[in-house]
């Protein structure tokens, strides 16, 4: 049997605000406007909706989720564009492995994980 990822999901109390905020800081880009039911973009290869709570979904629902890891070839510009960008770094490791790792908030409590290549 073959597994693979189809999407992550994001719920936000404001789905045009999280939209734009992984527009400009990771480069996504719109796949789709769908309407009140938000957006679908592409992060680098991973398909994500972002949408508010949807009134006909019966199964519970919560905002955000835990967060997302995603590595870079440049740590200190990555991070200076989130800074830029207004984002709030939550933390940044000391470097393990020669790799330096810090964390930002993302809309609606969601983490972004950003990874130093080695």
């Amino acid at each position: 049997m073959a597994i693979g990822i189809h999407h992550v999901h994001i719920k936000t109390r404001d789905p045009k605000r999280t939209l734009q905020f992984y527009v400009d800081n990771l480069g996504a880009t719109l796949v789709a406007d769908r309407g009140e039911r938000g957006y679908t973009v592409n992060l680098h290869g991973l398909q994500m909706n972002i949408t508010p709570i949807i009134d006909t979904q019966k199964r519970q629902q919560q905002y955000g989720i835990e967060h997302i890891a995603v590595d870079t070839d440049d740590y200190t510009a990555t991070m200076a564009k989130f800074r830029a960008n207004g984002a709030r770094v939550l933390e940044e490791l000391p470097p393990t492995n020669g790799r330096r790792v810090g964390f930002v908030e993302a809309p609606d409590g969601a983490q972004i994980e950003i990874i130093e290549r080695a």
